[in-house]
Order: structure tokens, then sequence, then C-alpha cells
């Protein structure tokens, strides 16, 4: 049996619920203690006490909670000789001595919830921060020690403008920011969004005219995955397992994981996982047909893209005459390039990734 070597925690507590998040969260922060009960018991549970190489605590909000409980959960793992531990902070929860503390347990990479530092647009998307909580946390962080830092940016957000995302990018530019998470907006099922469209949407000429800005302001940057920006030798050394298709621990509400080919999650009702927290919703197997599209789907989100002489030894195929026909017509297009190792999807195929990926499914 094998035992992953990341790990990833869901704390799901917000102050209050964004506008646009579909992710498994709760205001109800009477629950803490009862959830983290939960939590533990479902680490000692699955947890083989192998060391790990990454953590992610993610949420939800999770430094809501005090420092003093982020420990005890962070000393449950073996991290002798762990690379990356992640956690995601909100401007709004945080202080000097917070981030200070974090650091000093053992944190060494924050990815900080910002969005937009334009006020209005804050405000119109349910944020409770301003713009000046997003510099001073960042320069919290950085007085504190972190030398790992990511911001969060959401492009296509009611009635920004492209000045504004520019606006934006620049500022994050002159940060000393080590990686930047860039999501266009999507309206989720479940969110108030999604109930009670807003108004003012940038649409997706608009969207793709930002986004393609990107590159050229973050020219410092690596665009190493769809979605993700690194400064050499920042790349999210968690975030990479997913898209190399690696298995890892998924601990908490909602979490999900990947085991001896077995992929799982848990349910993402809180009540039901505090009376619950060693049973999995679901348990699927994942097929080598699944396998093999998977690989494609992740590592075509990677820059790099592909590699088909591994992918042809690990499935036993001859990848190119397999997709001869979707490689020559993605190829004309550009939204292909070919690479010394295999195929790559090009700046103009990002921006139509979810179209050309399909064809491998």
């Amino acid at each position: 049996m094998q035992t992953p070597k990341n790990t990833y925690i869901h704390i799901p507590f917000c102050k209050s619920k964004c506008h646009y998040c579909a992710f498994t969260s709760t205001v109800n922060l009477k629950l803490v203690d009862e959830y983290l009960n939960a939590l533990i018991k479902e680490i000692k549970f699955r947890y083989q006490n192998n060391i790990q190489d990454t953590i992610y605590f993610g949420g939800g909000t999770p430094s809501i909670l005090p420092v003093e409980l982020v420990n005890k959960i962070y000393k449950l793992f073996d991290l002798s000789d762990c690379n990356e531990v992640t956690f995601e902070v909100n401007p709004e929860t945080v202080d000097f001595d917070y981030l200070k503390s974090l650091y000093e347990i053992g944190i060494n990479r924050l990815s900080i919830g910002i969005q937009t530092f334009n006020e209005n647009i804050l405000k119109l998307i349910g944020r409770k921060h301003t713009p000046e909580m997003a510099l001073d946390t960042i320069r919290y962080a950085q007085n504190a020690g972190f030398k790992n830092i990511s911001v969060d940016l959401i492009y296509g957000l009611p009635s920004q403008t492209v000045e504004d995302f520019i606006s934006d990018l620049e500022k994050v530019k002159n940060l000393d920011i080590q990686h930047v998470s860039l999501y266009g907006l999507q309206l989720e099922p479940n969110t108030l969004f999604y109930k009670k469209t807003p108004e003012n949407l940038p649409d997706s000429d608009l969207q793709a005219e930002m986004h393609e800005y990107t590159a050229k302001i973050l020219d410092d940057f690596e665009h190493y995955e769809i979605s993700n920006y690194a400064k050499s030798s920042f790349q999210a050394r968690h975030n990479t397992i997913y898209w190399q298709n690696k298995e890892y621990y998924g601990f908490g509400c909602s979490a999900h994981g990947y085991q001896n080919g077995v992929r799982y999650s848990n349910t993402s009702n809180i009540h039901k996982y505090i009376e619950t927290p060693c049973e999995h919703e679901i348990e699927h197997v994942v097929s080598e047909k699944e396998k093999l599209e998977e690989e494609i789907f992740l590592g075509f989100r990677l820059s790099n893209g592909i590699d088909v002489e591994y992918i042809n030894k690990k499935f036993n195929i001859d990848f190119e005459n397999k997709y001869n026909d979707i490689l020559k017509k993605y190829l004309n297009t550009e939204y292909l390039k070919q690479t010394k190792n295999g195929y790559c999807l090009t700046e103009k195929g990002f921006l139509l990734s979810n179209i050309v990926l399909s064809e491998f499914i």
C-alpha cells in the first residue's frame, strides 16, 4: 500500500460568504471546536505516520483559527523533511503577530486571498477587506520572515475594466511577490452570483483581453500552469502534485484525496462530517482509461505539457497514433505546439483549454 507524501486539510470557516464562492464553508464559528476534534480524529485514523513533502491548509479561511489550534494540527504530521507548508489567509483576519506566529511554528508559504485591489469591486463581490488591509498583510508577511508568498487575483469581476485589472497586476509586480494564482470569474451553482447574476460583467472577449495582459505585465514570472505564475523556483509544489497526477491525503469536510488508485471525497455536510469523520462519502477506483485521460487532461494544464514517451510507456499505447486527428487539428489552429518531449498548449490554447482538452476525454 502506497502512502501519500502530500496532504490537503480543509478548514471550512469564514467570517462571511463571498458572493462568488462555491467552496464548502460556514459562518457558524460555534462549530470550530467540534470540527477540529473530528478533523484530528480523521487524521489519526487515516494518516500512516509517513514523512510529508507538502501540506496545504485551505478553506474556507484557515486564518480564522487561533495559531495554537493550527499548531495542534501541524504537529500531527511527520514534517522532518517537509519542503512546503502552505496556509491560506484573508487580510481581514490577520495581523503581524499572527503571521509571525505561523512562521515560527513552521508554516513557510502563504496564499493570500486578495482578488483585486479595487475597493469598489471588493464591496461588489462581498469581500470584507480593503486594499490597504491587503497591502498591510503582504508587508506583515514579509516582515514576519515569509520568503514564499502567493496572492490570488480574479479577472472578469463586476464593473472591472481592463485598466482595473492592469492596475492589480502592476501592484503585484511591484510588491516582491513570488507567486500569483489568477482565475476568471465563474458563476458557480450555490453562490449568490449564480442565483442573481451581477450587472456589468465583462464579456468573454474582455476577459480574454485581461488574461492576455497578465503574461505581458508579469514578465518576470513563469506562466507554468493555466492559472498560475511563479518566479524562478517558486512553483507551488503542493498544487503541482495534482497536475502531475500524484497521490495525496485529503482531510476535512469536502476534502478530496487520491490513494492506491482510489479517488475519494468526504461529505460536504459539516454536521455529518463531525459525526462520522472517518467515513468517505465517495470512493472510486480509477480505471486505466480514466488514468490515461487524467494524465492527459492534467498534464496539459502545465506549460511544459505532456511527455509522449512517458505516457506511451506508462499506458502501453502509441499516443500520437491514438490521438492523431486531434493533434493535427489543434496544431493547425496553433492551440497546441510540439515540444522536445511531446506537446503543450500555447498561450492561445490556454484560453480555450476546456474545449481542446474535452476532445481527449
